[in-house]
């Protein structure tokens, strides 16, 4: 059992580091308060090519593993930034790496890995739907060498900053089928010819959250997408869209875990400086003990997540390490992060500090993109073999 990082991934980690350490507390902080986009950041690493990680090789990528994607996104959240710009790029790859037809990755990937097509919009959740994806009601239906896309999502992130889109629709009734999960069907949306041709057919409307993160309300109206959007075999795109989820779950975790440390880190060090009654707040165990059992906490989903992607890159089954590393890992960054405001009293509230900002966006991780009650539904039934709870 070898819990050492390689050479080339702690090589990955210091180059990421660097790169990081070129938009500092100012540049997040700034994008937080006029809720804009990281373009600069996502420019400087699509340039270094880290957003190609989980692209073969054979198509101009890295051709790394989830261990090492996950490395970047943790250095990344480390820093004090937020994965969030950039994130899907890594985990929506999957769909079209391990399911797409040769001419479709022939066509986008290497343009994807290259910079000059940007991949970052996921359409799958519905207002109505929530978590229970079989119940979207958006359809496509084929028309001749097209399909007609109609419908209303919500939680299409970063659909403005991107020029590809990925689309989940049904294609088949859900009372047409016996198994509620056929039926639905994974296209791969050029939204830049959608933009030229049917703009009207496209309806964006932004949704402003708690934290800076660029999600839109997507209205569809008759939009004509050619039939090769297609992403492998109608009615599999449910299968489709799970069997990356494992790696989204590993890579949220990554992200959780990179917040974690920012928030003791930060702490720790406030906490050696401030001095309040002739000593530092350190010295004091209601403000150590706290720090430390955090510490610990994200230690240990640390190696869940690290078991879980060695898994994920051997090809093994790995449900429950990705499902448990993210539930951890994101309950993990909220006590570090109350135990950072906690440590930071009054000054914690106040946006220069970074504190406040940092704990906003960590507290997403427990919510999305799957709420950890659904986790934790997951590993009763598949883990422990109780009866389904929904």
């Amino acid at each position: 059992m070898e819990f050492a990082p390689t050479p080339r991934q702690e090589e990955l980690r210091a180059a990421v580091r660097a790169l990081c350490a070129r938009f500092p507390d100012e540049y997040w902080r700034r994008l937080d308060r006029e809720r804009a986009y990281a373009t600069e950041f996502v420019a400087a690493l699509t340039r270094a090519r880290y957003l190609s990680a989980l692209i073969p090789r054979d198509y101009d990528g890295l051709g790394l593993g989830v261990t090492e994607a996950s490395i970047v996104l943790e250095e990344v959240n480390r820093s004090g930034g937020n994965s969030a710009a950039c994130h899907a790029q890594m985990y929506v790859m999957g769909a079209l790496v391990r399911h797409g037809g040769e001419e479709q990755k022939r066509r986008w990937l290497p343009a994807i890995a290259a910079g000059d097509l940007r991949l970052q919009a996921f359409s799958v959740t519905e207002p109505e739907a929530g978590s229970d994806t079989t119940a979207i009601r958006t359809t496509a239906r084929r028309d001749g060498d097209a399909y007609i896309v109609n419908g209303h999502k919500n939680w299409t992130s970063r659909i403005e900053q991107s020029d590809l889109l990925l689309l989940l629709a049904r294609t088949t009734p859900r009372e047409e089928v016996a198994d509620r999960t056929r039926g639905l069907s994974l296209f791969l949306v050029d939204l830049r010819e959608v933009r030229a041709a049917q703009p009207d057919a496209l309806q964006v409307a932004r949704t402003r959250t708690m934290l800076n993160y660029e999600t839109y309300q997507v209205t569809y109206h008759d939009l004509r997408i050619p039939a090769t959007s297609l992403i492998g075999e109608e009615g599999a795109g449910f299968r489709q869209i799970i069997d990356g989820w494992n790696a989204e779950r590993i890579l949220l975790a990554a992200e959780a875990i990179g917040d974690g440390y920012w928030f003791v880190e930060r702490a720790a060090r406030y906490a050696r400086e401030r001095v309040v009654f002739g000593r530092p707040i350190g010295q004091n165990q209601g403000v150590q003990f706290p720090l430390a059992r955090a510490y610990a906490q994200i230690a240990a989903a640390d190696l869940l997540r690290y078991k879980a992607a060695w898994l994920f890159d051997g090809g093994q089954r790995c449900g429950a390490e990705a499902n448990m590393a993210k539930l951890l890992a994101s309950e993990a960054s909220w006590a570090a992060a109350n135990a950072c405001l906690d440590t930071h009293g009054g000054y914690g509230f106040v946006d220069e500090y970074d504190v406040e900002r940092k704990f906003r966006e960590t507290r997403l991780y427990q919510v999305a993109p799957v709420n950890n009650n659904l986790v934790l539904a997951y590993v009763g039934n598949h883990v422990l073999g109780l009866p389904k709870s929904y």
